[in-house]
């Protein structure tokens, strides 16, 4: 079966006992046993329950890979993973340019218990190359990143990374498994903040993880039961019922955003379009090869500085000031005051996190109105800073 017929039918039958189409909620927190450790399959819902795991079958049939499992946010599936492949001593390379939790997480918290990350340039694959060390035991990517846009050669990285028998791990979240599938790449471990694209409604929080085969499903199911960051069965299920339209949705963030792309390029109060599927993004070409459209994620730097950047977000109607991205409505964020506030100024000055820079997740709203709404609120940029001059 294809994408679209997938996500509404794998793991998605009606209901034996009642018909029901649509899977039911199993809100219980635990089940009856037959006989002492004898039951159905499920006997307590932090380790296991029929809803959350029929979304991370679901997953992992979209994503081509063998097991899936669920979590209560993006970061508790980070948090999860990293517990149950590293130790102290072991060093970690970690994209430049990741989400902001991601280096919260990684800078504060692992590196306490002995755990290296080391953050490299990824968009040349040979950086990954000189920076393994005997200790290297993951090769952690997000493609594209967040909030730059870059693009990393996932199968040329993969590829490194199976020459030294270090494991891969993509953060899939800003593609979703409708437009890129890091598993048919060669990489191990696919992240989602369920969050975002997959949810698509902003009504849920939620992550997964995603294997490709046997070789760490042991290891992370007891560490997935043991560290409990497990979702509940009602957000799942509202997570799965946001997966069905994921391909509809896509399609349309895509075709938006594309435009709205091509609008900014063209104006005079922008200064930069960050959008993988425009021919001026510097890998355009690796982003026709190994996504199927560009998504809906846009990063701008808007002429001038935080002032204007402020400004700008202060002006907007539609789009909504907010952190997260991947819903319906169209979201507009200011990365260095608030998704990658935790990153050292420094650090965001040196990878190009600048003080006007602007992320926009497009939703689904009509295209004219969105491009009306960045239009009028360019305007009352250039408008406060013509007076200011005078």
């Amino acid at each position: 079966m294809q994408f679209k017929t997938l996500a509404i039918h794998s793991h998605q039958h009606p209901d034996p006992v009642t018909g029901a189409v649509i899977n039911p909620i199993y809100q219980t927190s635990t089940f009856a046993q037959e006989d002492a450790g004898v039951h159905k399959g499920w006997d307590y819902s932090r380790c296991g329950n029929p809803t959350v795991d029929t979304l991370a079958a679901v997953l992992a049939d979209l994503e081509g890979g063998k097991h899936g499992y669920c979590f209560s946010s993006g970061v508790g599936a980070l948090v999860t993973m990293c517990n149950a492949l590293f130790k102290p001593g072991d060093h970690l390379l970690i994209g430049d340019d990741v989400y902001g939790g991601t280096f919260r997480y990684t800078t504060k918290v692992l590196s306490k218990y002995g755990i290296e990350p080391k953050f490299i340039d990824m968009t040349d694959p040979q950086n990954v190359e000189k920076a393994i060390r005997p200790n290297t035991r993951m090769v952690y990517m997000e493609s594209p990143t967040n909030p730059l846009l870059k693009l990393v050669d996932i199968a040329a990285i993969a590829k490194i990374a199976q020459k030294h028998n270090i494991p891969t791990c993509v953060d899939n979240t800003f593609a979703s498994p409708y437009l890129q599938n890091p598993i048919e790449m060669g990489v191990d471990i696919v992240l989602h903040s369920t969050t975002k694209y997959i949810g698509g409604h902003s009504d849920v929080v939620g992550g997964a993880l995603i294997l490709k085969d046997d070789t760490y499903n042991e290891v992370m199911r007891f560490h997935r039961n043991t560290i409990g960051a497990n979702p509940d069965p009602f957000n799942s299920w509202l997570t799965l019922r946001g997966l069905k339209t994921l391909g509809l949705r896509m399609d349309a963030h895509c075709a938006s955003a594309l435009e709205l792309a091509r609008f900014l390029e063209a104006h005079d109060g922008v200064e930069t379009v960050f959008y993988p599927g425009l021919p001026s993004h510097p890998q355009h070409a690796l982003a026709s090869k190994q996504m199927r459209a560009g998504g809906g994620m846009i990063s701008i730097r808007i002429k001038g500085g935080e002032a204007e950047a402020r400004k700008f977000l202060k002006s907007v109607n539609v789009f909504t000031l907010a952190e997260s991205l991947g819903g319906v409505e169209s979201l507009i964020e200011h990365p260095a005051t608030m998704t990658h506030l935790s990153v050292d100024p420094k650090v965001r000055q040196e990878i190009g996190i600048t003080d006007n820079l602007i992320r926009l997740s497009v939703g689904i709203e009509d295209v004219a109105d969105l491009k009306a709404d960045l239009e009028q609120a360019l305007k009352a940029v250039s408008s406060t800073a013509k007076a200011a001059a005078v």
